[in-house]
Parts: C-alpha cells; structure tokens; sequence
C-alpha cells in the first residue's frame, strides 16, 4: 500500500497558524487515511519478530559466559519494552479490529514486566486527553513550590534525585504507586482493573517461585530482575523525553489547548537504530499523541507528512546524554510566571534572595 501525502495549500492550515488558533481537528485532515489503516501482516509479523528478538536475549543469558551479561541483559530489557509498545498499540485499540484480541495479547505482553493491562490502558488514557495539562496530566508532572514546600524533607529528597539524576527509576515508581489499585477506578473499569492486577499477581506466585526452584535465587535476578530494570530504565526514559524540554509548558486547565499540547507539547527524538527497531518507533511520539488510532509502523510515514505540513510547531532532538543533562539539570519544577520550569537551583536561590 502507497501512502499518498496531503500537502496543506490553505494558509489556515498550514505551519505558519497560530498556535492559539490550532485545533486538533485542522491537523489530523492533513494525514491520509492510509496512516491510520490497521494492517494485520505487519501487526503480527511485528509481534513474531520480538517474541523472536526476546526468545533470542533469554537464550544468551542462559549460555553466555559472565561478561557478556550486561550486554545481554540490555539487548533482553531493550526487547521487552517492544513486548510494553505492542501491549501499548492493544491498549489504544490500534493493533487488532477485535477489542477480545487487543485485550488477550495486551495481558500476555505485559506479564513479564508484571504490568496490569486494564490499570495501565486506562491511567495512560488519561495522559492523553490531558497532556501537559497542570495537576491533572499523570506523566512527569512538575510540581508547584507550594506543593514541594509541604512536603517532609524525605519526600523534597527523592522528588529531587527522580527529577535529577536517577530519573530512570521513575517509571518503577509510577508503576508500582499507581497500577495495583483498583479502588481508584469506578464501576466495569473497577472490574477490569481488578481482573488486571488478579491475572499479574497469578502469574507472579506461579512464575517467581519456579523461576526460584530451577534457577535459584541468581536465576531471578539473571532472568527477569536485570532485564526488567533495563526495560524500566527505557520507559523513564521515553517518557520523560516525550514531553519535557525546558521550552514546553505546562498549561493551568482554563489556558490549555489540546492541539498545541500534542503538536508542540510532545517531543520527537532519534534513538539509535537498533533501539527503535526492538521498541517498534514508539519515540515517534508526535503523531501518536495527534491520534492514538495510528499504529505503531505507520508512525514515521506519519511524522514525516506532519513535519511537511507543521513543521514549524514541533520539536525534534536526538538522544544524548547533552539531552538528559539538560532536561535533569533545569526541568524541575513548575514556574507560576510563564507556565514552564525552573531548576531547584533557581527555586533555592529565589528563598536565599
């Protein structure tokens, strides 16, 4: 199938509208339907081809010699996260036409991460009809000074290090606060995210103690303890890079604009290759928060018509440690003059001035 390119002619619609003035609707008439067709051929070779790559990092690690664990244990993490991207398109109903099938294999995919389905699909839901929205967005949030001020020291000191430099824990924090508690929800979703957190805590009391009784202790830390750190290791990092730059605000409810939030409010960043083929493109993050109807290997196709079309309203980095430093270093928390950061250094310079 050729995807044909929908060159936007009237100046209303073009890159060099208004941000104030964009919608979300005016956006999304500039991609051809073919971005958002399913295509089962390429879902499920998709899904071979990782169980293949996580099949592959499993047999390395029960034959490699020592020294090649660590190697190892990032290409097995790095291919799990595929496992979280495929769970991921299932959630917003864009890998499979039957929600039974979405539903199946987003369950069987994130078990090995002990991630609950249902809990997840519907707290990221939330991310995405609220990006970049203050106190209501669930993804990366700043905090207000008022907010960081009442806290006990304690809980300062570790805001400060996941905003710092052990920003890679984060996602494990936000997994394990916000995913095993199905009284949050209400009514069938209630019901769903119970079923979610019963299905991983069955698998868990199955899986821990034979994993324990073949392989030991070592054999858990080996076999999915390493890996698991490597795949949340990624997921802190995707997600803090998806929408944290110190030129992207956050925006109080009645200032916000949803077509601004997901347009210039998401980020897109160039992973090295081998990372964005075990990970299906998910950092080809632009598109997705402009219709989570669009699979994960039309992304590109995607991205490519919006920066024709939008160019001039979106972000672009590659990663690299210069990236992390900066988004560790200054985005921090929520600066009430311009809706964007500031550096705990600025926030404690201002309380000495």
């Amino acid at each position: 199938m050729t995807i044909s390119t929908i060159k936007v002619t009237d100046q209303t619609l073009t890159s060099t509208t208004k941000e104030s003035d964009l919608r979300l609707k005016d956006i999304l008439k500039t991609l051809p339907r073919e971005v958002f067709a399913k295509d089962r051929r390429k879902a499920w070779t998709t899904l071979v081809i990782n169980v293949l790559m996580v099949g592959l990092g499993y047999v390395g690690l029960a034959i490699a010699p020592w020294y090649l664990l660590p190697l190892l244990w990032i290409f097995t993490g790095t291919a799990l996260t595929g496992f979280f991207v495929i769970a991921h398109d299932c959630g917003h109903r864009s890998f499979a036409n039957r929600r039974w099938v979405n539903d199946l294999v987003g369950h069987v995919f994130l078990l090995p991460l002990i991630y609950p389905f249902h809990a997840w699909r519907l707290l990221h839901n939330q991310h995405h009809a609220h990006t970049n929205k203050l106190d209501i967005d669930n993804a990366w949030q700043p905090w207000k000074e008022e907010f960081y001020e009442n806290l006990p020291s304690f809980a300062r000191w570790g805001y400060r290090r996941l905003r710092g430099r052990f920003w890679w824990v984060g996602s494990i924090i936000h997994w394990a606060g916000m995913h095993f508690d199905w009284t949050q929800f209400q009514g069938k979703e209630r019901q769903k995210v119970k079923l979610s957190v019963l299905v991983v805590l069955g698998f868990a009391l199955v899986a821990f103690p034979l994993l324990v009784a073949t392989t030991g202790f070592w054999g858990v830390v080996k076999f999915w303890l390493m890996p698991w750190m490597v795949y949340h290791f990624w997921m802190s990092t995707f997600t803090i890079v998806h929408h944290t730059i110190p030129s992207i605000p956050f925006m109080p409810e009645e200032q916000w604009n949803e077509a601004k939030a997901q347009l210039s409010g998401t980020v897109h960043c160039d992973y090295p290759s081998w990372v964005e083929f075990l990970c299906h493109n998910i950092n080809v993050h632009i598109p997705h928060h402009l219709s989570v109807a669009i699979p994960s290997y039309n992304l590109k196709e995607a991205h490519r018509i919006i920066k024709e079309n939008w160019g001039e309203h979106i972000h672009e980095y590659r990663f690299s440690w210069s990236l992390m430093k900066e988004i560790t270093d200054e985005c921090h928390l929520y600066d009430a003059e311009d809706c964007y950061y500031q550096s705990f250094d600025e926030y404690y310079a201002k309380k000495r001035a």
